[in-house]
């Protein structure tokens, strides 16, 4: 593939280094003379000193024909101008990189309609994700967020204590936008009907609104006792730490926030009021963890912009007493060696904000007309944008015969997003998720996918 890469800092060095050396024609284009250099000298590929909005540096890397854009620069401006100029140059698939503000103004404009982009996202934002799944994740089993975060996918084991047991679907009476998309029994994995009972350790797949799936999952996991509420302490109220706070407020969580900036602690306070307490306090300070009792967290996660102060933070929490700390380390050699003696040091995993990012990114590195979001026992989520010729397009989905093991969980049409239901009409522009199994994949994407 031909693929430019705009912005060779953190982010987009390590996605060039990654790709370095594979089969693909790798161009990167940095502003910055020193960053330029170094990274001609780590890459197999072509660096060009220069700005990314410049259309004489964007036709000479070869945006013309480029299969993809990465606009990857700390900059929003930098970037949405890039991937809008290099998509109307000719590129096929532009992915813009935001930061998380742009992001949660993204209900109120639609930023991929005005800008030609193919994606949006938020390394601050995916970070968050990640961390999540640690959170609301006990059994290790997926979660992912799709559809613009307006949709979730999550995996439930079904124990034999749980109320759900021998109930069918239908008797479960589901909140309304959450769904069953399928069942894995025993080594069994089927798209169930609404008749079909749930037995002790189905491990179902559900799908739909984050805020109602949270409190939908716990039900099928319990006898509907009450369930605890989970204590978290998060450090850093920067954008990794307000973009966690924002995110796992929904799930009835008790949120502090450690920020030693006094101004910073005073703005989280006003914007997550009634969700979370900040904290104006040095929580790298041992006598602060003491004296918040930071070991009866069940939760302790350091998102500062120190990888050694989110080390060193959690592992006094650790020996305070705190069941899980996760430190965000941007160096990929600090995590690496942190995650290989994690279990000594008591950290639950570090996480990566740059590799979480080339993970996300790595999935459009190809050149079929979908993508695979996420691989589940189930088989694939997969994400399609609807073409003229797709056989699905103008059809509403109760009239679409999908093949056996496929299942259309999720619509997005401009800048609205939803649980895909029965009434909903598929139109050209449209992007769709849907969980395919192995055995649907090929008459699924013959159907769809054109």
């Amino acid at each position: 593939m031909n693929i430019i890469i705009i912005g060779a800092g953190q982010i987009g060095l390590h996605l060039a280094r990654s790709l370095s050396g594979a089969a693909h024609d790798i161009v990167v284009i940095e502003s910055n003379e020193k960053l330029a250099d170094s990274c001609s000298n780590e890459i197999d590929g072509r660096v060009i000193h220069g700005g990314g909005t410049s259309v004489e540096l964007l036709l000479e890397a070869g945006a013309a024909e480029a299969d993809l854009i990465f606009a990857l620069t700390s900059h929003d401006a930098t970037n949405l101008v890039a991937c809008e100029i290099s998509k109307k140059l000719g590129a096929k698939k532009a992915i813009c990189r935001v930061s998380p503000q742009l992001v949660r103004e993204e209900w109120i404009f639609d930023f991929r309609a005005n800008f030609s982009l193919d994606h949006i996202f938020s390394s601050e934002r995916l970070s968050a994700i990640e961390i999540s799944k640690h959170i609301r994740n006990p059994d290790g089993i997926a979660i992912q967020e799709i559809a613009r975060g307006r949709i979730e996918i999550q995996q439930v084991r079904i124990p034999d204590h749980s109320s759900a047991c021998g109930k069918s679907l239908i008797e479960l009476n589901l909140p309304e936008r959450v769904r069953v998309a399928s069942v894995q029994r025993a080594d069994k994995f089927f798209i169930p009907t609404a008749e079909e009972k749930i037995l002790p350790n189905d491990k179902i797949t559900l799908f739909g609104d984050p805020s109602k799936l949270s409190k939908t999952a716990s039900t099928l996991r319990s006898k509907n006792e009450k369930e605890k509420s989970i204590n978290i302490v998060i450090l850093g109220g920067g954008e990794y730490g307000l973009s966690l706070a924002q995110m796992v407020s929904s799930w009835g969580c008790q949120i502090r926030i450690f920020e030693k900036d006094e101004s910073l602690a005073e703005q989280l306070a006003e914007e997550l009021s009634g969700k979370a307490t900040v904290i104006h306090a040095d929580a790298t300070s041992l006598n602060e963890l003491r004296e918040e009792q930071i070991g009866e967290a069940d939760f302790f996660i350091a998102t500062t912009q120190s990888d050694e102060d989110n080390v060193m933070t959690c592992l006094q929490a650790h020996n305070l007493g705190t069941k899980n700390c996760l430190p965000l380390i941007h160096r990929t050699d600090y995590a690496n060696s942190v995650n290989q003696s994690k279990s000594k040091l008591g950290i639950k995993e570090a996480i990566i904000p740059r590799e979480t990012v080339r993970r996300e990114l790595m999935r459009f590195i190809t050149s079929d007309k979908y993508h695979i979001v996420k691989k589940i026992p189930a088989g694939e989520i997969i994400e399609t944008t609807i073409r003229a010729k797709s056989k699905v397009a103008g059809k509403k989905i109760e009239d679409i015969a999908l093949p056996p093991g496929s299942i259309f969980i999720a619509l997005i049409k401009g800048i609205h997003a939803k649980v895909a239901s029965a009434s909903d009409e598929i139109e050209v522009g449209d992007t769709v998720f849907s969980i395919v199994s192995e055995d649907a994949k090929k008459a699924f994407l013959k159907l769809v996918a054109r």
